[in-house]
């Protein structure tokens, strides 16, 4: 990964980003949200499903595809294209983010108006993922390095726009299949404006993004002196190559991984899941009170990422995972044991797991950048993100597979889902255990203090 050289536009050269004295760190924060609330589009896709399903003949699992092709593009890419995006800086991997991401709608486009639904899942999953992937890191590590001294809030706002992208992506995306008709022609003229709106929305990022020049910090700012930072902050800097053999990274993982499955499980089933748990109740959920439940998730989800990543700048990355895990398991278990007797019980639960899910997130950048600093952090941080792509899976496969044997047999309501919860408990429960094992990382594993790190600097 590190071996591969491409070459790089002068325009998207990083010395042509270096900021000039007297830039405002506060303008790269929008630069983020730019890119960060159009990839974030990918939460509203199951709009496209229905009429999808309709007007292609489609089965539910084959219209969930692109979705979930999408999520697997997303943590592998970012995975392998991280050292590219740490050594190139953030314009470029926005610009590549930006012309896979619009291609990937394009791609689809051609497909609906074909009635190909193998382009559809090639464009929006496959090319449209990289896209995802390499626009989700790309300002991770900027933003840590505008912000040393909050870099939690930092993160947590680029990444609340992923969280909050489909609160705009939904009801644009119903209204124009509503205008130009839910057949294949309708969805191939929605994927065309979706694709050169976010291509024009995703290019102020490129252009407003800015690095800061060798040695900037914040006027006022003195880096804390060693002897006073929490143990878990580390003044030494680890290599991506590095960061991958310490057993922190894969605790890391791990816990990312159980968080992210039992926050999916409920998100991408969260309409179909209000419906049935109510459903034998004086108090049905009709249509359009799931739709609102889905609405009140994602904003649960992207509120959760910039407040519970800027309270870890207050109370330390640790002790909030202690919170996002123990407090999450301990939600789910009231669902499972209230099961329907209280729909607002239901709905605060689901709503703080989701909170907890976009929450472990936005915070996870600034978690790695106390273990292994800001060096390579993210390339690390695209490492870690296989978590998602194996959550991503395993998530709406479990709630669904066993949504699926209890409703064969015979088994309604809260039943359907009361084995998946445990279940979740018991994810939840792992993850807690990994964070506890959390310790800072050994001295072997750090950079030699001479090392040239600014070739590797975003």
């Amino acid at each position: 990964m590190g071996s591969w050289d491409l070459p790089v536009p002068k325009i998207l050269d990083r010395s042509r980003s270096i900021a000039p004295p007297g830039w405002s760190r506060w303008l790269v924060p929008p630069a983020a949200l730019s890119i960060h609330l159009a990839i974030g589009q990918a939460y509203a896709w199951s709009v496209f499903k229905p009429p999808l399903e309709s007007s292609l003949n489609l089965s539910g699992t084959l219209s969930a595809l692109p979705f979930q092709l999408g999520i697997v593009m997303l943590g592998l890419s970012a995975a392998f294209g991280g050292t590219l995006v740490e050594r190139n800086g953030p314009r470029w991997a926005m610009c590549v983010s930006l012309v896979c991401f619009s291609s990937g709608f394009l791609i689809a486009s051609l497909g609906a108006a074909t009635r190909q639904y193998w382009l559809v899942v090639l464009g929006y999953g496959f090319v449209g993922g990289i896209g995802l992937g390499i626009g989700y890191i790309s300002p991770v590590s900027t933003l840590i390095k505008w912000f040393p001294d909050r870099p939690g809030m930092a993160t947590g706002i680029a990444i609340m726009g992923f969280g909050g992208g489909a609160l705009i992506a939904s009801p644009w995306s119903a209204q124009m299949l509503k205008s130009f008709g839910s057949d294949s022609s309708g969805i191939a003229l929605s994927f065309l404006v979706l694709g050169l709106a976010y291509a024009v929305f995703m290019s102020l990022g490129v252009l407003l993004v800015r690095v800061p020049a060798p040695g900037w910090k914040p006027a006022g700012w003195t880096a804390p002196d060693p002897a006073a930072v929490p143990r878990l902050v580390s003044g030494a800097d680890v290599s991506a190559r590095n960061a991958i053999r310490t057993p922190q990274f894969w605790c890391l993982w791990v816990l990312l991984c159980c968080n992210v499955t039992a926050g999916i499980g409920i998100l991408e089933k969260a309409a179909p899941m209000v419906t049935d748990f109510f459903a034998g109740t004086s108090v049905p959920v009709g249509a359009s009170a799931a739709a609102g439940f889905v609405a009140m998730l994602s904003l649960a989800n992207m509120s959760g990422r910039f407040v519970w990543s800027s309270t870890s700048d207050l109370i330390g990355r640790k002790n909030v995972y202690r919170l996002y895990l123990g407090a999450g398991a301990l939600s789910y278990l009231v669902i499972a044991i209230a099961g329907n007797a209280s729909k607002p019980l239901f709905i605060i639960c689901t709503m703080l797991i989701l909170s907890f899910y976009g929450g472990g997130f936005a915070t996870i950048p600034a978690y790695l950048k106390d273990l292994f600093g800001t060096y390579q952090v993210g390339a690390i941080h695209g490492r870690l993100l296989t978590a998602w792509s194996t959550a991503g899976v395993l998530g709406p496969l479990i709630v669904n597979a066993i949504a699926d044997a209890q409703k064969s047999a015979g088994r309604t309501g809260p039943a359907l889902y009361t084995m998946s919860v445990y279940i979740m408990v018991g994810l939840l429960a792992v993850g807690f255990a990994a964070n506890e094992f959390v310790r800072p990382v050994h001295p072997r594993f750090h950079e030699p203090k001479e090392a040239p790190h600014e070739h590797a600097h975003t």
